[in-house]
This record gives C-alpha cells, sequence and structure tokens, in this order.
C-alpha cells in the first residue's frame, strides 16, 4: 500500500497536467526510499523500478502496460492485471499470507540497488537505447512545461555545464 504522501503527491502530479509517467515516477521514489531504509530489498534497480510501476497502476495512474514485444509476456500480463485492478476501484483485501512471503522474499535481497551509482547507471543505459530525436522531443516537452523561473534556472545550468 503506497503511503499517503505519495498518493497525494502523484494526485496533484495529475492536476498540474503532468505525464502519468511523471505521477508514477512518485511511487518510484517512495520505493527507493523503502530500498534505502531497509524495509525491503530488491534483486536489481530495474525491478526496484517496477515494483514502483506496478504500485502505481494499482494506485489508479493511468499508465496502459507496454505493448507486445517491448517486455516480456509475463512482464506485460502483470501490468496488464495491475493497471485493471487500479483502473475498476474495486478494493481487495490482499492476502496476509501472500504478502509476508513476497516481504521476506525481498528481505533477502540487497539495498545496494537502490544506491544513487545504481540509478545513475540504470538512467545511463535506459538513455542509451533511446534515439537521439526522442531526447530532443523531451528536451523540448520540458522547455514547455516549464514556467518562467524554471526555464531561467535550466538556462543557468545548461550554460555553466557548457563552460565547464
Amino acid at each position: 500500500m503506497p503511503e499517503k504522501r505519495t498518493l497525494e503527491r502523484a494526485r496533484k502530479d495529475a492536476r498540474e497536467g503532468k505525464a502519468p509517467t511523471t505521477q508514477a515516477g512518485e511511487f518510484v521514489r517512495e520505493e527507493m526510499e523503502h530500498i534505502r531504509e531497509g524495509k525491503h530489498g530488491a534483486r536489481s534497480t530495474k525491478q526496484a523500478i517496477a515494483i514502483g510501476l506496478s504500485k502505481a497502476r494499482r494506485a489508479g495512474v493511468n499508465l496502459p502496460p507496454p505493448p507486445e514485444g517491448q517486455v516480456s509476456e509475463k512482464t506485460r500480463r502483470s501490468a496488464e492485471r495491475a493497471y485493471e485492478a487500479g483502473q475498476s476501484g474495486r478494493r481487495r483485501k490482499p492476502s496476509a499470507r501472500r504478502a509476508r512471503a513476497v516481504h521476506k522474499a525481498m528481505m533477502r535481497e540487497g539495498q545496494s540497488e537502490a544506491s544513487p551509482q545504481a540509478l545513475a547507471k540504470q538512467a545511463r543505459t535506459a538513455a542509451r537505447r533511446r534515439g537521439p530525436e526522442s531526447i530532443r522531443a523531451a528536451a523540448r516537452k520540458s522547455a514547455a512545461t516549464k514556467g518562467p523561473r524554471e526555464r531561467k534556472a535550466a538556462a543557468r545550468k545548461a550554460a555553466k555545464s557548457r563552460a565547464a
């Protein structure tokens, strides 16, 4: 169950008209915090992100499952179930036995997968898979959704990194 604070942040993002992936990012952040706090671990950074996305779908974030061929069939079906659970609005009490088993399994996993280094490595490999056009489109979208203050700060940061 996501924390109240996370749900509020995600709802705020939705009200501001931000993309579903941005809303889901709140759940991923929460998952990383949990791993760092030692509430549980994760086998990989990718798994930690997947858990966060699943929580987001179950919480009702309009994040459809990935299309066929992009991920394994098992992953896609899991995402589909989570998405349908979140969209239906029907809440069922989770199985305590299953939850305990999942938690015990997660406790056996490591904590280093949520480290800043691991996240940076994951971000780099994910970015490498994207084409230059996709990156340009993201930059254009980012500029369009920023206010004047954020735009100025981003320009200053860009100028500084060009100078370095």
